[in-house]
Order: C-alpha cells, then structure tokens, then sequence
C-alpha cells in the first residue's frame, strides 16, 4: 500500500526528526481525510517506527478491512462508551517503547474550514497515565481525496502536506483531574490547528478545492 500511496500522490514531510528514534512516543494528528491514517502512518514510517493507531471500533467488522487492522496490531476504539480497554491497551504499547498514533477528534472534521474541532480528552488521559510527550501532527491537502460522502478526486500528483510540531511534555500523574485533561488537550488542539493553518495558507491554490 505504501508504494502506491508513495507513487500517486505528492507527499511531503517535515519534521520527522521530532518523532523519537526511539522509545514510546504519543502522536496525536488532526484529522480531514479517510486517507489520514495512511499518510500519518506512512510519515512514522519513514522516521524509522512502526505505528499503532486507535481506531474507531466499526472498521473491525468490516470485512478485510478488520483482518488487516488486528493483523497489524491496531487497537480498537468503542465511541460513546465507558469501556477503557482501548485505553489500557495504548499504555502497554507505550510501556513496550511503541508509537501510538491517536486523532483527538474522534472523527474527520466537520468544520467547513477543515481545521481541527475541539479533541476528546483520550489523548491527555493516555499521556499523563505514562508520562510520555505527546507530539503533534498535522496534515491538509488530503480533504478532497476521501471523505465518508460525496464525490473523492483521485487526480494524480496531489501534494499532501504533513508537518510534525515539537513535542509537547507531559508528567506521570494517572490521579490527574478531568479539568487538567481538559486543559492539556486544548494545548495540543492549539499545536495541530497551528500546525494545519499554517500548512492550508501555503498549500497550492491550484490543488485547493
């Protein structure tokens, strides 16, 4: 799939040195394309780590699709419920030293400017029950390739812009209060939007809409 993805589109990067060789490492990206996991995958990729992404629970029932997820390790998010075991499963991935990829959304985006909506606290759980920064990501020019309705354009060349910010530190407190996840994921809300808006105001005009 990477070799494709690699040949069809323009995919550019910067600032994969701030994804750690290694070690665990939270990267939390915003999310305007079905097409995201692939290009965010394919950005830890060529940094040199395997990622582990959260994903919404529904694409494991799908035929293929869910075969192909367990079959890489990828970690099953029920939406809407109390069941924490995604959760749990996210820390024993940072404790063996994995990169987990998490979109705070919990969705692509519905703003009509595509930048990013407010976040879900999962993301500032995850960190200060590890301990571990958290490095933000984000990606534009992906919008018009894939969204859950309407027409996608598969017109060949397409730049895809993703740039990775610094990382953002956190410190172990797993008895953290809902008002200190609350703020922490605004903090890193604020890094990927900064991220995405500076990436849509240099985006080519040509391939805009």
């Amino acid at each position: 799939m990477l070799p494709l993805l690699r040949g069809w589109f323009r995919l550019r990067y910067e600032g994969l040195e701030r994804i750690p060789e290694q070690g665990p490492a939270i990267v939390a990206c915003n999310h305007i394309s079905y097409l995201d996991p692939l290009t965010n995958g394919d950005a830890v990729d060529r940094a040199g780590r395997r990622a582990r992404f959260l994903a919404k629970q529904e694409l494991f029932r799908i035929p293929v699709v869910g075969t192909v997820l367990r079959g890489a390790g990828q970690i099953a998010v029920a939406r809407g419920s109390r069941d924490g075991s995604s959760l749990d499963r996210a820390v024993e991935a940072l404790e063996a030293g994995e990169v987990v990829v998490i979109y705070p959304e919990g969705t692509v985006t519905d703003r009509a400017d595509g930048l990013p909506m407010q976040g879900k606290t999962g993301v500032a759980r995850l960190a200060l029950r590890t301990g571990v920064p958290i490095v933000p990501m984000a990606s534009w020019g992906s919008r018009e390739v894939w969204q859950k309705s309407g027409k996608g354009s598969l017109r060949f060349g397409r730049p895809i812009l993703t740039k990775i910010g610094p990382p953002i530190p956190t410190t172990r407190d797993p008895d953290a209060a809902a008002t200190e996840w609350r703020a922490l994921t605004d903090d890193v809300m604020d890094a990927i939007t900064d991220l995405a808006a500076e990436l849509r105001d240099r985006y080519p005009r040509a391939w805009s809409g």
